[in-house]
C-alpha cells in the first residue's frame, strides 16, 4: 500500500512538473531563468553559406550578452538561448519550421528566414501565434507589410534597387542596362522589378530584362540576347551559387561592360569564385568593414578572433537582430510574445554595427546603404548611399 501511495504520489509531481511549463501561446517561457527564440535557418540547400553566417553572428551576440548577466526583464535576470532549426533553403521547409516554432509555448520569438522566399508562407503562421518575428537579411518589401509581428533588421528591396538604378544613371553614366535575375525568389524579382522600375523613370533604357527558374546552371541563352543588346551595364541581383558562373559566362560570350550586383554579393566566397570576370564589380551592402563606426569595430574584432574571419553582412544583420530581440524584451517589462512585440514595435532608434536605424511604423529600419566595388580581388568601400 505505501509502494502503490508512493507511485500516486510520484506520478503527481510528474504532472505538476509536466503543466508547470505548458504555458499559453503568449504565456511566459517555460525556461526558468532562460528566455529561448527559435531561429529559422537556411543551413543546408542552395546556399548553405547563408545559415553558417547566420549562426555565427547570433552565436557571438549571445556570447556577449550572456557574458554581461543576460537581459534584464523588472528587477530579474535572464539568460539569453535559442534554438536553431533547419529550413533548408525552402520555402514550405521554413513554413514547417515556423510552425513548430509557434507551437512551442517556450518560443518567445523567431529569428529568421534570411530570405525573402522562406520568410514568405511564415507570415500567416507567425501572425496567428502572435509570435515576434524579425528576419535580419529578407528585404521583399510584402514582409512587413500589413503584418504586426514581422519586422526587420536590414533595409528594403525599394530602397535597394532604386539605389542601384540611381547609382548607375547618376554616377556611372550608364545609359542602358540588362538585367538577369531568378524569377523563382520574390527577393530577385523584388530587385530586378525596382530597379527597372527607378531606372527607365530617370530616363535610361533596361534594353534586356531576362529570367531564369531556380536551380538553373546554364545562362547562355539569356546572356546571349542580353550581350547583342551591348549594355553599358548588367545587373545580376542573385545569390553566391550563381553570380560567378553568370559572370563567367557573359565574359567569355564577349561582355565587355560592368555588373551590378545586390547586398546578396556580400561574402567574399564570390570573389573567390567569380575572380577576374567580377573585378571592378559594383554592389550594395549594409556595411562596409573599411569605414566601420567604433560599434562596428569592435564588432569586427570580436568576430575575426572567435572564427579567424572577417563578417559578411548575413552575420553583421543576425547580430544586431539579438540585440534587438534584446532591447524588445527589456521595453517589454515581461517575458510574453505579445509585450515582446509591443517592445519591438516601441524602438523608435536602434545602434547597429550595420548602422544606425530609425524605425517606422511598418517594422522597417529607414538607415543607410553603401555602395561596394571590387577591387584588386577585395571589397572596398565606394560610396555611402542615405534613405
Amino acid at each position: 500500500m505505501k509502494f502503490r501511495n508512493l507511485v500516486i504520489a510520484l506520478l503527481l509531481i510528474t504532472l505538476l512538473a509536466t503543466t508547470s511549463g505548458c504555458a499559453g501561446a503568449g504565456g511566459a517561457a517555460a525556461g526558468g531563468d532562460v528566455i529561448k527564440l527559435g531561429v529559422n535557418n537556411e543551413i543546408t540547400g542552395d546556399n548553405p553559406i547563408i545559415g553558417s553566417s547566420a549562426r555565427k553572428g547570433i552565436d557571438l551576440a549571445l556570447e556577449e550578452i550572456n557574458g554581461a548577466g543576460g537581459v534584464k526583464v523588472g528587477d530579474k535576470m535572464y539568460k539569453l538561448a535559442v534554438e536553431e532549426l533547419d529550413n533548408e533553403f525552402k520555402p514550405e521547409a521554413a513554413a514547417a519550421v515556423a510552425q513548430k516554432f509557434a507551437d512551442r509555448a517556450d518560443i518567445m520569438g523567431m529569428i529568421g528566414p534570411n530570405d525573402s522566399a522562406d520568410v514568405m508562407p511564415t507570415i500567416p503562421i507567425i501572425e496567428k501565434a502572435k509570435l515576434p518575428s524579425i528576419t535580419p537579411w529578407a528585404t521583399a518589401v510584402a514582409i512587413t507589410k500589413d503584418n504586426d509581428y514581422f519586422f526587420r533588421a536590414c533595409f528594403t528591396d525599394d530602397f535597394q534597387g532604386a539605389i542601384i538604378a540611381k547609382f548607375a544613371f547618376n554616377e556611372e553614366k550608364a545609359k542602358t542596362a540588362a538585367v538577369l535575375y531568378d524569377n523563382s525568389n520574390d527577393y530577385n524579382v523584388g530587385i530586378a522589378t525596382i530597379f527597372k522600375k527607378t531606372y527607365e523613370e530617370m530616363g535610361g533604357k533596361v534594353v534586356e530584362f531576362q529570367s531564369y527558374g531556380r536551380g538553373e546552371k546554364d545562362f547562355k541563352s539569356q546572356l546571349t540576347k542580353i550581350i547583342a543588346a551591348n549594355p553599358d551595364i548588367l545587373l545580376l541581383p542573385n545569390f553566391t551559387a550563381e553570380v560567378p558562373l553568370q559572370a563567367e559566362q557573359a565574359r567569355s560570350l564577349g561582355y565587355k561592360g560592368k555588373f551590378m550586383g545586390s547586398d546578396t554579393w556580400g561574402d567574399k566566397e564570390i570573389i573567390k569564385l567569380g575572380g577576374e570576370y567580377i573585378e571592378g564589380a559594383l554592389w550594395v551592402g549594409h556595411y562596409a568593414v573599411d569605414i566601420a563606426s567604433d560599434k562596428a569595430k569592435a564588432f569586427i574584432a570580436a568576430f575575426t578572433k572567435k572564427y579567424n574571419d572577417t563578417p559578411n553582412d548575413i552575420a553583421a544583420l543576425n547580430y544586431d537582430t539579438v540585440y534587438l530581440f534584446k532591447q524588445a524584451i527589456e521595453n517589454a517589462g515581461k517575458v510574453d510574445r505579445v509585450a515582446i512585440r509591443n517592445g519591438l514595435a516601441s524602438i523608435k532608434e536602434f545602434e547597429g554595427v550595420t548602422g544606425n536605424a530609425q524605425f517606422n511604423d511598418t517594422g522597417d529600419p529607414v538607415k543607410s546603404a553603401v555602395i561596394i566595388k571590387i577591387q584588386d580581388g577585395k571589397f572596398t568601400y565606394f560610396a555611402t548611399a542615405k534613405p
